[in-house]
């Protein structure tokens, strides 16, 4: 039988996973792999999820997908064997519209075809911002040059990005992720952007006030060292760092980023949370 959890270093306790009042998930990574004949989920995820919610410990999950629609990103899950309500889902698209429709912003979108019902009813006619997302194949020349000009071209250029990471795991290997293009598109225009998704803070702190708990009540479990268990603990909460989707042995020795603890897998972390409950 495989150890349960790991700490940090060697001696060093998970007593603080008794005080755990709610879990936030990452999705692609810890449900499911991506790599895996184009979407599956991982072995025991999904019973897991269903352990953790039948518990009565609070559940929520906060993705940086945007690629699809939330509804269309459930209904791929619920085929994996994962029943999820489409309010507990925390994902950037929804946010960034929040925030568009309240400052009056028109945007310019480069982003995922499959995404752009996300932005029906948003006026985007005379763009004053540019927005970014996984935008995959459609992250040409062609196209970020276009945003690159509506960027270049206003008074003050604005740049949201939906999330920042560097890469992500697909069926055919790894793929550059959003943050590689905002990056460019920073540079080009001596803009720095506006991150919407993890690890921005305020994408985390949206999540707890919807659960109504303090940070050091919430753990958040992520593949992602820096934009999953980093954000997660800027924000206060508990990190744990799963050894599935985009893990790397590497993680553990990263200079500035430290789990709070290292588990294998989902079905691992949910039997060390509802153990130590």
């Amino acid at each position: 039988m495989r150890s349960r959890v790991s700490s940090m270093a060697a001696g060093s306790s998970v007593e603080w996973l008794k005080s755990v009042k709610a879990v936030v998930l990452d999705m692609c990574g810890v449900l499911y792999d991506s790599a895996e004949g184009g979407g599956q989920a991982i072995a025991g995820s999904a019973e897991a999820v269903r352990r953790l919610m039948d518990s009565g410990v609070t559940v929520r999950f906060c993705t940086n997908e945007t690629q699809n629609t939330r509804e269309r990103f459930l209904q791929k899950l619920r085929v994996m064997g994962f029943d999820i309500s489409v309010s507990h889902v925390f994902s950037p698209a929804p946010a960034l519209i929040h925030i568009l429709k309240e400052r009056g912003l028109r945007p310019h979108l480069l982003v995922h075809d499959d995404l752009l019902p996300e932005f029906d009813g948003v006026d985007m006619s005379s763009p004053n911002c540019v927005v970014i997302g996984d935008a995959a194949d459609n992250f040409s020349y062609q196209n970020l040059n276009e945003a690159f000009r509506v960027l270049i071209g206003l008074e003050k250029p604005l740049l949201f990005s939906l999330g920042q990471g560097r890469y992500y795991k697909e069926t055919d290997g790894l793929k550059l992720d959003v943050g590689v293009f905002m990056k460019a598109l920073e540079y080009a225009c001596d803009v720095q952007a506006e991150v919407v998704g993890k690890p921005s803070a305020e994408f985390f702190q949206t999540v707890l006030s919807d659960m109504k708990l303090q940070p050091h009540e919430v753990v958040m479990i992520g593949d992602d060292l820096l934009n999953d268990v980093g954000g997660a603990q800027r924000c206060g909460m508990k990190g744990l760092q799963v050894r599935t989707g985009k893990y790397r042995p590497s993680d553990e020795q990263h200079p500035s980023v430290r789990a709070d603890a290292y588990v294998d897998d989902l079905a691992a972390a949910v039997n060390a949370i509802l153990t130590d409950h």
